[in-house]
């Protein structure tokens, strides 16, 4: 190759091996041990890892290979201008992207920049899809007592769909009428995890993990009046669940359920 050459051939290199997963990673190997690649070419591709840093953030293009998902953006407290800038750095690796606590005006400057990207408004949230999706066998299953708790939920759902696992939303079944739960039992039973979303005393965590033998993952939601105290009451609530499959996330983290409900659903699928 002639050195005019070299260095749009390392950028290539770059852009496709910047998210660093594991199978990329081989390829990448593997051609150097072929000689396809020079071992400077590869070094050059692996520059940026384990992250880039474009001053205001470091972006951890490693997190794929370590985690199993790329590095996610919390737009609550950046400013439109950060997260595009993260967001086009994140496009650019070529894998999936999802932006939490987004709002709609943050959503059109994306949109504006990167026309494949999705707006899910109950979820605040903005995916991108690099990949195409390898959905896994197994599904999970995101419970909301209420409808009141529906955006959190919608948050866990979005979250664990962009990490491909196939998603069952099942929601309003409070244990104020608990016929409208046990409906749902077969379907409960058959998921791999559960992310249950509730609010005001947040007892529907244990009443879920007494019915199945798999990870309930519980929310509390600030939904409630005021004894609820923004969620507390929820959130200590299901720390004490007598159901010993049950553990807990912090106040309105549907991001945090859903994310560890897509992990362990790969792993029950053996997609990992």
């Amino acid at each position: 190759m002639s050195q005019a050459g070299l260095p749009l051939f390392v950028e290539h290199l770059r852009l496709h091996y910047l998210t660093m997963n594991e199978s990329a990673l081989r390829e990448l190997l593997s051609k150097v041990q072929s000689g396809d690649v020079s071992v400077d070419g590869a070094a050059e591709a692996l520059r940026r890892l384990p992250f880039e840093d474009i001053g205001f953030a470091k972006v951890d293009h490693h997190r794929n290979i370590r985690c199993g998902f790329p590095e996610v953006i919390y737009c609550q407290g950046k400013t439109p201008e950060q997260v595009i800038h993260i967001f086009g750095r994140c496009v650019e690796a070529g894998g999936n992207v999802l932006a939490t606590r987004a709002d709609a005006k943050v959503f059109a400057q994306v949109k504006a920049q990167f026309g494949d990207a999705v707006w899910h408004e109950a979820a605040r949230a903005i995916t991108y899809r690099g990949t195409s999706a390898k959905r896994s066998t197994g599904k999970v299953a995101v419970v909301a007592a209420g409808t009141s708790d529906i955006p959190v939920a919608q948050e866990a759902c979005v979250t664990a769909e962009i990490m491909d696992s196939k998603v069952e939303a099942i929601y309003d079944v409070g244990v104020a009428g608990l016929h409208r739960l046990l409906s749902h039992t077969e379907a409960l039973q058959a998921a791999n995890a559960i992310v249950v979303v509730a609010g005001m005393e947040g007892a529907l965590p244990s009443v879920v993990g007494g019915l199945v033998d798999c990870p309930v993952i519980a929310v509390p939601t600030s939904v409630g009046y005021g004894a609820s105290f923004d969620g507390l009451a929820a959130l200590l609530a299901m720390l004490n669940s007598c159901a010993s499959g049950v553990t807990v996330v912090n106040i309105d983290n549907g991001f945090g359920a859903g994310y560890t409900a897509a992990l362990i659903n790969k792993r029950c699928s053996g997609c990992v």
